[in-house]
């Protein structure tokens, strides 16, 4: 419900079809929902894959999602005959498998006789399973070893593998890093192939000619061997013309994450990343020796079912029981920001690591559409970078001597998010009260004092400003980032610095939020339009938060005003600065209003 199952098998189609060996590729799908909705999408995606790859090979699309082909690339007014036949014949194809899914879904179940005969799958289920309770679920759904398994020009696909691990009750299962380190077992068992590139299930490759290209870096000759991933900007293909929720991100992406990357230690961002599968396993860089001999699990001679019971093994609640995975071992455990902690930690055993943004974006996904989503991937985010400041992984601490001081640096820009919502709270309430109370906080505008205030505040604005343009967006998106900006330090951010401090006091336990990514029609309108939509938080406390600091400063300007210009009680010198300081705040909150 929350990640539908058409948008997951986008990205699988669009993994599928690089242009790459189709024998050296294996695609895994990782449901910890445990659906066989899932199951079932993913199946109609397979049939559909074998004409879905050779279209895409034979016309050299680059953009191999299906969806985001049609709703942009596609054209039947071509020139060439045989191509827009094509094109409609694949449409007609992909709205027709689309339909089903979507039908099954609403249904809340697979056709009947889909189950009875299509699959043996399909037996893994019962009435008795659930997404929080249930046995580990591993299926080869295309078998990349079998000659039969051919596409409509005859040539193999890649391997296509369904994977959900076990979940039981009374055994914590660890949110997503918990779910990627069985994917690192369970592709070791069927595959094994040296290197990974993990999506989430909302990412589709732009760039058929990503992973060639990536790999130019690992196979250098004289660095090539430092590396433990590369790591691709985060891009959306939904951003509107002024980007109103600020997601596009252009700022970070091309300067920020740049900047840190220049130490060799680039941030991992959970997705479109490519790791050398050493460097998930705990090794060390001193401990590595490059190795290119690697046997390759695709030319054993195990049949699909041996592999498959061999493979589930690997996905039970109590293998890591005793073992190192979650400490030195694949993804950390503990923090919700997995991905980030992990990289740190990958860092600190002397790896390198590479920050990529290629003129064609490699990967596309889905930005929030509403206010509400934004506020939850953002109250996680500074949550669980603070609980990493807060944890033996500060960069600070566990970091010291082992990167450098400006990586260090970097990393807390981010893992700060949450505390710094204090100060800028300070700064969106207190003004305007003393101004209500004709109480003077900044110096006179005719002292030389008000110089550094000034400084601070234009230097600041003004070159964000400045960067922000230089990536070729309008100043209204910039402006939109400012306000956007302040709604998350004074909700998003406050309560994730609660969350964190409660959790550190063990008063809670840590949490993972999923962010929704199902629109529907009325808010994809919304959306596009670039109107405000608060979502499900229109009655939660974050809006009363925002609505309270609007009025706040709007009734503190007023009467700061009125008190000055119409009661004469204050010199207006002594009050410009709070005035404008107030006038923003209110003219930020009530245009979002």
């Amino acid at each position: 419900m929350l990640e539908a199952p058409c948008m997951v098998i986008n990205s699988v189609l669009s993994a599928m079809a690089f242009n790459y060996p189709a024998n050296k590729l294996s695609v895994y799908l990782s449901d910890d929902g445990g659906s066989d909705l899932t199951f079932y999408a993913l199946l109609r995606a397979s049939i559909f894959s074998k004409h879905w790859l050779p279209f895409c090979s034979r016309f050299n699309v680059q953009h191999r999602s299906p969806e985001p082909f049609f709703a942009t690339q596609y054209s039947t007014t071509s020139n060439n005959t045989h191509y827009s036949q094509a094109c409609l014949f694949i449409k007609k194809l992909y709205e027709e498998m689309k339909n089903e899914i979507e039908s099954a879904v609403a249904k809340g179940k697979v056709p009947e006789s889909y189950m009875r005969n299509e699959h043996v799958g399909f037996s893994e289920w019962n009435p008795k399973t659930t997404k929080q309770d249930h046995h580990p679920i591993v299926q080869i759904v295309i078998d990349g070893r079998d000659k039969d398994a051919v596409d409509e020009d005859g040539f193999q696909p890649p391997t296509l593998v369904y994977l959900s691990r076990e979940k039981r009750p009374n055994y914590p299962h660890h949110f997503k890093a918990g779910a990627i380190n069985a994917l690192i077992r369970v592709s070791s068992e069927i595959s094994n192939a040296p290197f990974i590139l993990n999506l989430d299930c909302d990412m589709c490759s732009n760039n058929a000619d990503t992973i060639k290209e990536v790999l130019c870096f690992f196979l250098d000759q004289t660095k090539g061997h430092d590396i433990a991933y590369v790591q691709f900007p985060q891009w959306f293909h939904n951003i509107t013309k002024n980007d109103h929720y600020g997601n596009s991100c252009v700022v970070t992406n091309k300067f920020e994450l740049a900047g840190i990357s220049g130490y060799g230690a680039a941030m991992f961002c959970g997705t479109g990343c490519l790791h050398r599968r050493e460097s998930l396993s705990g090794a060390y860089l001193r401990d590595y020796k490059a190795k290119w001999d690697f046997k390759s699990k695709t030319i054993n001679n195990r049949t699909v079912h041996e592999l498959n019971q061999a493979s589930k093994a690997l996905a039970t609640c109590t293998y890591e029981e005793g073992t190192q995975w979650g400490k030195q071992k694949g993804l950390v455990y503990g923090i919700p920001v997995e991905d980030v902690v992990s990289g740190l930690a990958i860092s600190c055993r002397g790896w390198k690591s590479i920050y990529y943004n290629p003129e064609r974006k490699a990967f596309v996904g889905v930005a929030p559409t509403t206010l509400d989503v934004a506020f939850v991937q953002h109250k996680r985010w500074s949550e669980g970078t603070f609980q990493i400041f807060l944890s033996k992984y500060c960069p600070f601490i566990y970091g010291h001597g082992k990167i450098h001081l400006g990586v260090q640096m970097g990393y807390c820009v981010y893992l700060l998010w949450a505390p710094m919502s204090l100060p800028f709270l300070c700064y969106v309430i207190v003004p305007p009260i003393c101004l209500l109370h004709g109480i003077p906080l900044f110096p006179k505008l005719s002292s030389i004092w008000v110089l550094p205030f000034a400084y601070a505040f234009l230097a600041t604005y003004g070159y964000s400003l400045c960067e922000y343009l230089s990536c070729g967006h309008p100043a209204k998106g910039w402006w939109n980032l400012q306000r956007i900006k302040l709604m998350h330090r004074t909700t998003s951010y406050f309560f994730g610095f609660i969350d964190t401090v409660t959790k550190q006091l063990g008063l809670s336990q840590t949490n993972f939020a999923i962010t929704d990514k199902v629109v529907t029609e009325d808010v994809q309108t919304r959306y596009e339009q670039e109107v405000i939509d608060f979502g499900g938080s229109s009655n939660s406390i974050m809006l009363i938060i925002l609505a309270t600091v609007a009025l706040l400063n709007l009734f503190g300007l007023v009467g700061g005003i009125k008190r000055i210009l119409v009661d004469m009680e204050f010199s207006s010198s002594q009050f410009v600065v709070q005035i404008a300081l107030s006038s923003l705040v209110a003219m930020i909150n009530c245009m979002s209003c």
